[in-house]
């Protein structure tokens, strides 16, 4: 049996119907997981009983994230919400860190991975960010790798690519500022955004600031290897 992944799913503000892109379900699909897209379910025993059946939570790309979540009120530069996703995201994420599930987000995944496990994040960092920054929204194809991410040695993103150095796709304009004492920083773009962060006290609980999606079709290393030991590991929890 293939590892049950749970993909969060994106909405339009008329909240009208879920979506999520094809890249991330063939991502999955092609590391080895089952994808199982998922509604916005609010109810303490939904929540619980959709941790109990998935073996790993897949947090995908979309819009911006309430900043009233970690005690701001919104920037002029703050692109669109959808409050309910927010909200069933950081609880499905809160109940698998407690239950000690892997989780792997990407781009605003992984700012709600980081603000679920008590982090912070820029609402906008060409606004909030002091210095010459590189461009996190690229004008190029998703499969292309338009900046370099330096890994920190030692780090789950390390051990996964095998390299000190990737090359990531961008297409943000938030990103997390603060990580909490039981996450760490997995890799930093040479303006010192944060492209990765990663529990310190679990497995396997990693967000990335690109999508590797984007990059797995275009037969990327780092990208394969980043689903395949994500896949792996939900295979891994469920043994045990």
């Amino acid at each position: 049996m293939k590892p049950v992944i749970g993909l969060t799913s994106s909405m339009e503000v008329d909240r009208s119907y879920y979506k999520v892109t094809n890249n991330n379900v063939k991502a999955i699909s092609q590391a080895g997981g089952m994808p199982i897209v998922l509604p916005y379910l609010l109810k303490d025993e939904d929540i619980e009983q959709i941790a109990v059946q998935i073996d790993g939570l897949y947090a995908t790309g979309g819009y911006d994230i309430d900043p009233t979540l970690f005690g701001e009120e919104p920037h002029p530069n703050l692109g669109t919400i959808i409050p309910e996703r927010d909200t069933f995201e950081i609880l499905l994420m809160k109940k698998l860190l407690e239950m000690g599930k892997p989780i792997l987000g990407v781009c605003r995944g992984c700012q709600t991975l980081n603000i679920a496990a008590g982090g912070d994040m820029y609402q906008d960092i060409y606004a909030q960010v002091d210095g010459q920054l590189l461009q996190h929204r690229q004008k190029a194809p998703i499969d292309y790798g338009s900046h370099f991410v330096n890994v920190t040695q030692g780090s789950l993103l390390h051990q996964l690519t095998g390299s000190e150095k990737i090359r990531v796709n961008s297409l943000h304009h938030q990103a997390n500022r603060r990580v909490p004492n039981s996450f760490q920083v997995g890799g930093k773009a040479s303006d010192g955004v944060i492209e990765a962060v990663e529990s310190n006290e679990h497995a396997f609980v990693l967000g990335v600031q690109w999508h590797p999606e984007g990059m797995v079709g275009s037969g990327d290393e780092a990208s394969l290897k980043i689903y395949k030991g994500f896949i792996e590991a939900c295979k891994e929890n469920r043994k045990n």
